[in-house]
């Protein structure tokens, strides 16, 4: 019996589950290493520039992809979700705060927080790690 899918029809693929409820010990989310990372990607991409309005979206975005796709290459943590925001601004003599509200496991899932500053911008980059059952 032939068991290809005719034309058109949806392919539908089967996940059966792993039960694996926690990261092993090499395949955490640290905090220590994503920061590492996060600091470095800062500082090459907003170095030596002056804010932009028309550039800052462009900025964010290739910030965003840049992070997450280092600490994906960079950490062993193949079943975390990676979720990277980005809050970028003119420096102004204004006050800024970010923050944030997470409902997660405390015991797998983490997140770290970089901030880079120069005569002319603001910049906060939020790394969050959420880990997949």
């Amino acid at each position: 019996m032939n068991e290809e899918p005719m034309p058109g029809q949806p392919i539908v693929e089967v996940v059966l589950p792993t039960y694996i409820m926690n990261p092993a010990e090499d395949e955490k989310f640290y905090q220590s290493q994503v920061k590492a990372i996060a600091e470095r990607i800062l500082k090459e991409e907003l170095e030596g520039k002056e804010y932009e309005e028309n550039e800052a979206k462009l900025w964010s975005i290739t910030i965003c992809d840049r992070v997450r796709e280092h600490v994906k290459e960079e950490c062993n943590i193949p079943r975390y979700k990676v979720v990277v925001q980005v809050s970028l601004g003119q420096m102004k003599d204004q006050g800024v705060r970010v923050a944030s509200r997470c409902l997660w496991d405390t015991n797998t899932d983490n997140y770290a927080s970089v901030s880079y500053k120069n005569h002319t911008l603001w910049c906060s980059c939020m790394v969050f790690g959420i880990y997949t059952e």
